[in-house]
């Protein structure tokens, strides 16, 4: 049985959306009318869409700190409810605590984790992202340093910013910019900071309206997590296609077989899921016209001719004869939704 076609799920709110397509005007970018429809047809944005535009963004900027000036930029009300919530808080803690809970509202591409030391505190942010992960790090990491300080009156001391890959300019214009020492190479994506700070009162504070967003978010945050477990794996699956059933329930914290019983009372399976998702990568990475090895070594197949057999399995055809029927224009593929 050919495997069946399966869309990633993860989601991005609008209001961050527009935020990048507004950035886009101030910086002379004219983003291509079928891919603005496209990232505003409904009530969230696919995050494929998403990668789209920061493709398009980046490939159209001559600055390599495009990410950074983006993040920067972001104001409180590009975060939908959750950066409401942000700025409500009492303090800091309080602020970081609501992110590490609400950060899906603005989107379903990286997860946060905060590791609290007796003298010293660490924010790391861990992305899924699939195009321009550096870009988009950098536009996290920056978004964070500058609304913490603006809510903070500019209180708020980080120790550093450290991030995993290698910088995209001249690394004393991050600092410049950021107004801390930055780091990169690093083992995690992080801002770090003195445990002290968590104390520091938010000048927009107001725990009546904290309460009141925390039900709303609550409210969306449940309503994502609806969108059934398969957009879930679907997410982890993005981010790591040679994960198999195992692996991938670990990381949702429930055993494999409660996975596949889960799976089957939406009428899914994890191999229908696994193989939708590989067959997506394959087709993307053959117009890409990546190595046949490597990409069998991405998708976990132990060699090309697994991947050629599962490949033909899919849909008909060899990846080489695949490859031959030739790639999309650029237009094409912008104005296309993964998988059509």
């Amino acid at each position: 049985m050919s495997a069946r076609a399966f869309r990633i799920e993860p989601t991005v709110t609008p209001r961050f959306t527009r935020a990048l397509l507004q950035a886009a005007v101030r910086r002379d970018i004219a983003v291509p009318q079928a891919l603005v429809a496209e990232l505003e047809a409904g009530d969230r944005v696919a995050l494929a869409a998403q990668d789209r535009l920061w493709g398009y963004l980046c490939a159209h900027d001559d600055d390599p700190l495009i990410g950074l000036e983006l993040g920067l930029s972001i104001q409180v009300g590009h975060l939908d409810t959750a950066g409401m919530l942000l700025m409500s808080s009492n303090t800091i803690g309080e602020a970081l605590d609501a992110l590490l809970e609400y950060h899906p509202i603005v989107g379903e591409g990286g997860s946060f984790a905060l590791h609290r030391g007796d003298n010293l505190c660490t924010l790391i942010y861990e992305p899924h992202y699939a195009t321009r992960c550096s870009e988009r790090v950098e536009a996290v990491m920056g978004c964070l340093l500058a609304l913490t300080r603006w809510t903070t009156g500019e209180t708020f001391r980080p120790a550093a910013v450290t991030f995993v890959h290698a910088p995209l300019a001249d690394p004393a214009r991050y600092e410049q910019r950021l107004g801390v020492p930055v780091r990169f190479r690093g083992a995690s994506n992080a801002l770090s900071f003195d445990a002290a700070n968590l104390a520091l009162p938010l000048s927009q504070a107001n725990p009546a309206l904290y309460g009141h967003l925390q039900r709303l978010a609550t409210d969306e945050l449940d309503a994502l997590g609806s969108r059934s477990l398969a957009a879930r794996i679907g997410h982890i699956l993005a981010a790591h296609p040679s994960w198999g059933r195992e692996r991938v329930a670990g990381e949702l914290n429930i055993s494999a077989r409660h996975l596949v019983r889960r799976l089957a009372a939406e009428g899914e399976s994890f191999k229908q899921l696994h193989d939708g998702l590989r067959r997506q990568l394959a087709e993307r990475a053959l117009r890409d016209n990546e190595r046949i090895g490597d990409i069998a070594q991405r998708l976990g197949f132990a060699d090309e001719s697994a991947l050629a057999r599962a490949f033909k399995r899919w849909t008909g055809v060899t990846p080489a004869r695949f490859r031959e029927q030739g790639r999309p224009t650029e237009e094409a593929r912008i104005g296309s939704v993964d998988g059509g």
